[in-house]
């Protein structure tokens, strides 16, 4: 059975070390350990499956999860770890294994001059700017991209269909995202750069979360950073605001591993869920976690036993 590690004051001081260059490496007291055996913070001969802090990415941690244990891999994960700027540090210091990611937004992590906008393009870049320690292997169809959210009223009142017409309004607006929006290169800054967007304020957000959804229904925000994904875009009849620019890059998922980890037992159950992971059949499999209450490893499992 997959053993689940819970995050802990200790892990915590892990990634704060790792953040900062410190941190021992997890194989000196054992030897160089064989490839695709992996460290993180499970025995020996184990993989462990890491996510960031938002739901949909905790179901994809647990769909990886279940496709590796499928396989024969022992697995443990380590979910809600926080942001990409932490869950990077736990990556390269050892603390897990595996991750789901997102290509446009690890590739704009790692070179924030990226000028690329298409799935081919933006995977390439960010597999020249990739560590040496880590690798990606073959990214799915399925994309969840950032998109700046605005509701119905709101679209309707004001003529809203894309980024571009916030410009004459956003004065006047409050912007709602994840505490990290403000500051990356295809946040608040880039909304600045590309549109000319200054919103009167930003309200710091979960991401992924209810409170997002209900700052926005509520009239606490007037524009969300929502991802394309989140069922309760169409439950509320909110608008996804076009990107003429493209400014949110193409975010196809694919998995991110620490070299050591990747053998071929591992590459071909994590290219198998790639294969056949979509927009659409990811997007169902959130209204089931999030409308619907259902348990993220038994829909995780769901999904793998089809494959």
């Amino acid at each position: 059975m997959r053993r689940t590690a819970l995050l802990t004051l200790a892990l915590s001081a892990t990634l704060g070390l790792a953040a900062c260059g410190g941190g021992s490496d997890p194989l000196d007291s054992e030897g160089d350990a064989p490839a695709g055996t992996g460290s993180g913070s499970g025995e020996a001969g184990s993989i462990t499956v890491g996510s960031a802090n938002f739901p949909e990415n905790e179901l994809l941690a647990e769909i990886y999860a279940a496709a590796l244990e499928d396989a024969g891999v022992e697995v443990s994960t380590q979910l809600n770890i926080g942001s990409r700027e932490a869950y990077i540090a736990g990556i390269q210091d050892g603390s897990v294994d595996v991750l789901p990611e997102y290509t446009g937004g690890l590739a704009t992590y790692l070179n924030p001059e990226i000028t690329a906008t298409s799935s081919e393009d933006v995977l390439a870049d960010l597999e020249e700017n990739l560590p040496e320690d880590l690798q990606v292997l073959e990214i799915s169809d399925a994309e969840n991209k950032d998109s700046l959210v605005v509701t119905g009223e709101t679209a309707e009142e004001l003529g809203l269909t894309s980024i571009a017409d916030l410009e004459p309004h956003a004065g006047e607006m409050t912007l709602g995202g994840p505490p990290e929006f403000e500051s990356r290169p295809n946040g608040v800054d880039g909304l600045a750069e590309v549109y000319g967007l200054e919103f009167a304020s930003f309200r710091s957000l979960s991401a992924g979360a209810n409170l997002t959804v209900q700052s926005l229904a509520n009239g606490q925000v007037d524009v969300a950073n929502i991802f394309t994904t989140d069922p309760a875009v169409e439950e509320n009849g909110f608008v996804v605001l076009e990107d003429p620019e493209s400014l949110f890059a193409a975010q196809n998922i694919v998995p991110l591993l620490r070299g050591d980890a990747v053998d071929p037992t591992v590459e071909e159950a994590l290219n198998g869920v790639s294969a056949e992971l979509t927009t659409e059949n990811l997007t169902a499999m959130m209204v089931e976690v999030l409308t619907d209450g259902e348990d993220p490893s038994a829909v995780a499992q769901e999904f793998v036993d089809g494959l």
